[in-house]
């Protein structure tokens, strides 16, 4: 079962993404910024880590920093997911390693096959 990790602050994007990523056989694990996304990695490696740009403590950008400087994580997936969809900002993201950026509003059913792609 894959692991993903979905790090966004609006409560109803995270419980809508929970529960279809689970129904799409995933173990979901939920943070609301990006301190707790690092807490999360202290103990596991995520196949696939969603990450909101503007979160509240620790942003998308610094999370993602955090993330590539980690060896253990260089297999796993991430994917800002982001209402921030001005082409600065998605050159910005893809340059600092995000494998895509997905701008809000997005197609579940098209993210989910997006990630599904990315395993083949």
């Amino acid at each position: 079962m894959k692991k993903i990790i979905i790090a966004d602050d609006e409560h109803k994007i995270l419980m809508s993404l929970e529960y279809s990523f689970r129904k799409n056989g995933y173990e979901v694990y939920i943070a609301r910024d990006g301190t707790e996304v690092l807490d999360f990695l202290k103990t596991m490696v995520p196949d696939v880590i969603l990450l909101d740009i503007m979160m509240p403590n620790l942003d998308g950008y610094s999370t993602l920093e955090a993330i590539k400087k980690n060896e253990k994580l260089i297999d796993t997936k991430v994917i800002f997911l982001s209402a921030k969809n001005n082409p600065k900002d998605i050159q910005k993201g893809l340059e600092m390693g995000a494998d895509a950026y997905v701008t809000k509003p997005y197609s579940i059913k098209k993210l989910i096959q997006q990630i599904e792609n990315m395993f083949i």
